[in-house]
Order: C-alpha cells, then sequence, then structure tokens
C-alpha cells in the first residue's frame, strides 16, 4: 500500500508535490467514511482507501500520473535498458530547473514495515538513491548512493546490498567506489541476483501498482478478453456489466484459429479480434408478446458502446485491485462514463468490504465531491501558477473548510482554487 509519493522537477512540476494517502486526523460530517473509507494500520495511522483529483484542463492532473509512472518505468527497466532515462522530462519553464535533476520518492508498506525508497537523476544518470526502512518507531537507512558510489550501508539489516559490493570488489577498476552503470539503479542490480530477496519484495510491490488511462487502449481490450478463461474473472466481470445496467446477460470467448474458421474471416470481423479470438455478447431477445424468445448475439468490439467497452476493459482491474490489495490508478476516471457508475466504483473501494486496495484516479466528474462519497483528506488539486508550475493541495489543507459543506457548489465557484479561467466564447463566432 501506498503512503506517500512524492517528485519534483518533473514536466509541469518545479517544486516537489507529493501525493499523500495517508488519512489526516479529522471527523467527517458522515462518521461511517471515517471507519469505511481508510485501512487501519496501527494506532494513530490509517490509509486511505481511495483519492480523487481534480484540476482545470492542462492544468497538471496527468502529469501526477505521469511522475509515478516515470518512476517506475525506471525501477523495471534500468538494468536491462540503458534509454530508460530517457523518460524523464523535467520542468523546462524556469533556468532554475533546466541543469537539475528530477527527484522520485515513494513511501510504501509491506506487512508491518514502512520502506522510503527514491532516487534523483537525469535523462543521462543517476545521482542518488536511497533506501529506509521503520520496522518499529526508528527509520534506519538501508544504504545510500551518490552518483556511483554506495556512501552507506547497513551491513545488519541489509545484508544483500553488503553482500553484492563485496561480490563486485574485484569487479572495480579504481578504488572511487564505481560498481555498476551509471544509468541504472542499485536497488534494481540488487533485485536481479538470487540473494536480493528485500529488493525483490520491494520492487514487486510497486510493480503491482496497476496504471491505466479511462480513454483504454487495444492492449486493455486483449486483457479482458484473457480475463474471460478464468472462471473467477469472468465471473466477476459480467457482475460488474450487470450491475452497471448494460444488458449483457453472458459473454463468449470464440477461438477463431481453428481450421473450422479457417479462410472464412473477412476484414470487418478481422477488427473484431483480439489474438484470433472472438469476444461476443449475448442480450436478451424478445417474441411478439414480450416474452423471452433466447438470446442475440454481438461483436463486443464492433458493436457495442464505448462506454460498454470500457467497463469491460477496467473490470480486470477492479478485480485484481480488489482481490490482491492492490493499487489501481486510472487518469480520466470518469471518461465515457455516467456519474452513477463512478460514483458505484468509488463506494466499492470505500466499502467494507475492501480491507487493502486503493484507488487514485483523475477525474471532471464534481458529482463525486461531497461529504457524503470523499473525506476532505481524500480530495486533491491540481493548479498552476501564473509561472506555468503546477501545485498539488488537499482540500483538507484549506483552512476554513467546514466538514459539511458543499464541496461541489464552492469548487465550482472557484472557492478552492484548480478551475479554469474562461473567456468570451461568443467572441468566437464574430466571423468579420
Amino acid at each position: 500500500m501506498i503512503e506517500e509519493f512524492s517528485f519534483g522537477n518533473m514536466c509541469s512540476f518545479k517544486e516537489i508535490q507529493t501525493l499523500n494517502m495517508t488519512a489526516a486526523k479529522i471527523k467527517s460530517s458522515n462518521s461511517l467514511l471515517d471507519e469505511q473509507n481508510v485501512i487501519p494500520i496501527k494506532e494513530n495511522l490509517s490509509l486511505l482507501k481511495s483519492k480523487a483529483i481534480y484540476g482545470a484542463n492542462a492544468s497538471g492532473k496527468s502529469n501526477v500520473i505521469r511522475g509515478l509512472v516515470t518512476f517506475m518505468r525506471i525501477i523495471k527497466n534500468s538494468v536491462k535498458d540503458e534509454r530508460s532515462l530517457e523518460f524523464i522530462d523535467s520542468f523546462e519553464l524556469s533556468t532554475e530547473t533546466m541543469n537539475e535533476p528530477t527527484f522520485f520518492q515513494m513511501i510504501l508498506r509491506i506487512g508491518n514495515v514502512r520502506y522510503r525508497y527514491g532516487f534523483e537523476a537525469d535523462d543521462s544518470s543517476i545521482k542518488s538513491e536511497w533506501l529506509f526502512s521503520t520496522p518499529n518507531i526508528r527509520e534506519q537507512n538501508l544504504f545510500i548512493r551518490e552518483n556511483n558510489k554506495i556512501l552507506e550501508i547497513n551491513q545488519k539489516h541489509f545484508e544483500e546490498g553488503f553482500k553484492l559490493l563485496s561480490l563486485m570488489e574485484d569487479f572495480k577498476d579504481s578504488d572511487d567506489g564505481e560498481i555498476f552503470r551509471k544509468n541504472s539503479l542499485f536497488l534494481s542490480s540488487l533485485a536481479s541476483f538470487g540473494f536480493g530477496k528485500l529488493s525483490k519484495k520491494i520492487i514487486k510491490t510497486i510493480n503491482s501498482i496497476s496504471v491505466i488511462s479511462g480513454l483504454g487502449h487495444q492492449g486493455m481490450y486483449a486483457m479482458a478478453g484473457e480475463s474471460l478463461e478464468d472462471l473467477d474473472q469472468k465471473k466477476f466481470v459480467l457482475n460488474f456489466l450487470k450491475n452497471a445496467d448494460v444488458g449483457i446477460q453472458d459473454l463468449e470467448t470464440i477461438d477463431l484459429s481453428s481450421e473450422e474458421f479457417s479462410g472464412h474471416i473477412n476484414d470487418g470481423l478481422a477488427k473484431g479480434l483480439t489474438n484470433r479470438k472472438l469476444i461476443l455478447s449475448h442480450r436478451t431477445r424478445y417474441n411478439k408478446q414480450l416474452k423471452k424468445d433466447g438470446n442475440a448475439s454481438f461483436s463486443f468490439l464492433l458493436q457495442e458502446s464505448e462506454g460498454t467497452r470500457k467497463m469491460f476493459e477496467l473490470s480486470p482491474f477492479i478485480y485484481r485491485s480488489l482481490k490482491e490489495g492492490t493499487t489501481l490508478v486510472i487518469d480520466e476516471f470518469d471518461s465515457r462514463f455516467h456519474p452513477l457508475l463512478t460514483k458505484k466504483i468509488v463506494e466499492l473501494f470505500n466499502s467494507n468490504e475492501n480491507s487493502k486496495a486503493q484507488l487514485i484516479f483523475t477525474t471532471h466528474d464534481t458529482n463525486l465531491l461531497s461529504s457524503e462519497i470523499l473525506r476532505r483528506d481524500q480530495i486533491d488539486f491540481v493548479e498552476k501558477d501564473k509561472y506555468g508550475a503546477s501545485h498539488l493541495y488537499t482540500l483538507v489543507e484549506i483552512k476554513g473548510i467546514r466538514n459539511n459543506a458543499s464541496f461541489e457548489k464552492d469548487y465550482i465557484h472557484g472557492k478552492y482554487g484548480a478551475i479554469p479561467f474562461l473567456g468570451n466564447f461568443s467572441n468566437l463566432i464574430n466571423f468579420e
């Protein structure tokens, strides 16, 4: 589970910003939210089950997600791909940051231990890297790196790191401490060895975070189709679609790679295939007396609406997050969804039945800005200043906001910021 994700000098964010998933010490007008919407960790510490991020178009909402994706991509690929740092996109609108590294740090919980891992890098090299753990009350450093040197390493509590340094001793070209590529992470390097158990566990936890776009893509449709092969997932997907009131009664996957269908696939049908498989949706057919009379079948990809396809594509990710207790991050969450459906999904993650999963999403759906749905610390805003730099802040940080305030009304009226300042659109039709 994520406690915090911090980043700075990344895309439209100049200064270090923090997406905080730690529950604040507040009381909501609906006291049930203070029980249902949080995950108790220990005394005086709970984590949020969901976080909504609001802001005007081009304010930088999606750059919060982009920062997280870049952080995860570098961790996953820095050892095997020397170009992984090229995904770093620093803030370009200030001379202060042009030649400075980008900052990333995540605080996460694995079991009962809190880990704080981060690094600074530009598009060519890692400038610094660190890992700390808090098994009890006090935080202890496991390793600290500057450029290509390990300045500190905890032999007692991070034996695998000390072991790698010892193994690499014979491969040093000099006594300057350089032991690996300047553009690869020490933690990722450790995880590539059999003895790097803690490093693997931390990286596996970070990689378990699913980040998707609410606009969807072909890969998501293929993954959703594959999920139907698992009976439990198929049951969840079908129930999800039925509860969404789209009229689908069943889903069927037909394998067209067999000789039975070979040579009988036209161009139109081919567009509806995923890995030579056709997904059909079944709906109830009625006779003249309006009684059920069998089923009608439709090509899911070609004949279902974009909103229905998005529900289908998103459902396996929701299933995995809720079942495994992982974090799901969705950019443009409300795109193609009815407001009542987004509300139901958010309530699903905030329910008592969910004990570990987290949902983080960007949205323009102001219907969710309700003290009956979200706590004040579950609502974040992104706003750009006049110098083009984005700022991320939480509703609970704004002073004078009552716990029973009309969040939606106040936001639309500009009380919290993070709204567009629109011009006079009627001038657009003056063509003289």
